[in-house]
């Protein structure tokens, strides 16, 4: 790896050589300069919790700025008015200057059977593929002054896979259609209103599930798909998604076989060479969970999340408050010893801070 200081006007910018000679996006300081370590490290996690009340432990992972934001299920949010006091109660959490602006508090709301909350969308992805435009563009609207009502900022959805007949997502009505364009014409529109609305929305599962015979929460999967059908078919979708600046993008926990034999979000040719440098994705890339059977099958929380953070993923997400903390800790011991270096880690978090200030509470 080649490393070039340019010196000019009044701020250093940092050019970074890939060892075949492609340069990357300068590196300039930003606020993750400032963190402590503990902190940089807390900035790329995110982490649920069981039960309707926090844990004293996650709460104080957030006051000690150790956590970016919480992603939220069923047994969290409970009524309307309950999910309102939980979110607003998560973001009075006092915290350390340069980290208090609003969490990014997460769900999944894709309509159909992946639903949290009661409210639109109301229809499944299917559905809206299947009505157009105009009418995915209408449910976007409608779900983020849904999930902006109890104070819901990033909306895990919409899913960009492409569904072949006889995979897990068409089977779950879960995708926008059987093609890239249909996807495209349906959930871009339904992505951008939810954006307009004040949510974060976040394409998924980058480069594509949409081959995939079971879902990756159960089952490692195997995607046997070429390169070229994957850039073809599976990625085209990511194109239009982040010319209209979805914020953004899950890293699936599926094997691509021709890119590596580990999961997307593990692969570094993925997670930064197609989804970076191939599509042009300048947003926060998140994980899929990694305690799912997929992710999982390749080591406990700590290993797991050190290698999605090396392969490029800015946000490690974890379902569960006391993994998040291994995970932590794993990668602030890393950072302290050098084998994850922090020119590395700053860009990742100064995307993270850049998107939590973007949010309003």
């Amino acid at each position: 790896m080649t490393v070039i200081l340019l010196v000019g006007g009044i701020a250093a910018a940092i050019w970074v050589a890939l060892a075949d000679g492609t340069p990357t996006t300068p590196r300039r300081a930003g606020p993750a300069a400032s963190l402590s370590i503990a902190e940089l490290a807390g900035q790329r996690l995110i982490a649920g919790f069981s039960g309707p009340s926090p844990p004293a432990k996650l709460k104080s992972m957030i006051g000690s700025g150790e956590l970016a934001g919480v992603i939220l299920f069923d047994e969290n949010l409970g009524s309307r008015n309950h999910a309102r006091r939980l979110i607003r109660s998560l973001q009075a959490i006092k915290r350390p200057t340069g980290l208090r602006s609003p969490l990014l508090i997460m769900i999944d709301q894709e309509g159909g059977l992946v639903k949290r909350l009661s409210g639109p969308p109301n229809a499944s992805a299917e559905e809206m593929g299947r009505r157009g435009r105009a009418y995915s563009s209408r449910q976007g609207a409608k779900t983020a002054a849904n999930l902006k009502d109890v104070g819901v900022n990033v909306n895990l959805a919409p899913v960009l896979d492409v569904g072949r007949p006889g995979s897990a997502i068409a089977a779950q009505h879960r995708s926008f259609g059987s093609t890239p364009s249909k996807v495209i014409d349906a959930a871009v529109p339904f992505a951008s209103a939810m954006q307009r609305g004040g949510v974060a929305a976040t394409g998924k599962h980058f480069p594509g599930l949409g081959d995939a015979k079971q879902d990756t929460d159960v089952a490692v999967q195997r995607i046997r798909l070429s390169k070229s059908k994957l850039r073809r078919i599976d990625e085209r979708p990511y194109g239009p998604f982040t010319a209209k600046h979805g914020k953004l993008v899950m890293l699936s926990t599926a094997i691509y076989t021709d890119f590596s034999h580990r999961p997307g979000a593990f692969t570094r040719s993925i997670a930064t060479g197609e989804l970076r440098h191939r599509v042009g994705f300048t947003g926060v890339s998140i994980t899929d969970a990694l305690e799912t059977t997929s992710a999982g099958d390749f080591g406990g929380p700590a290993k797991v999340g050190v290698a999605a953070a090396r392969a490029g993923a800015d946000l490690l997400l974890y379902t569960d408050d006391d993994d998040a903390a291994r995970a932590g800790h794993a990668l602030r011991e890393k950072l302290r010893h050098g084998s994850l270096k922090r020119s590395g880690f700053e860009p990742s978090v100064n995307r993270v801070l850049s998107l939590r200030s973007s949010l309003g509470e």
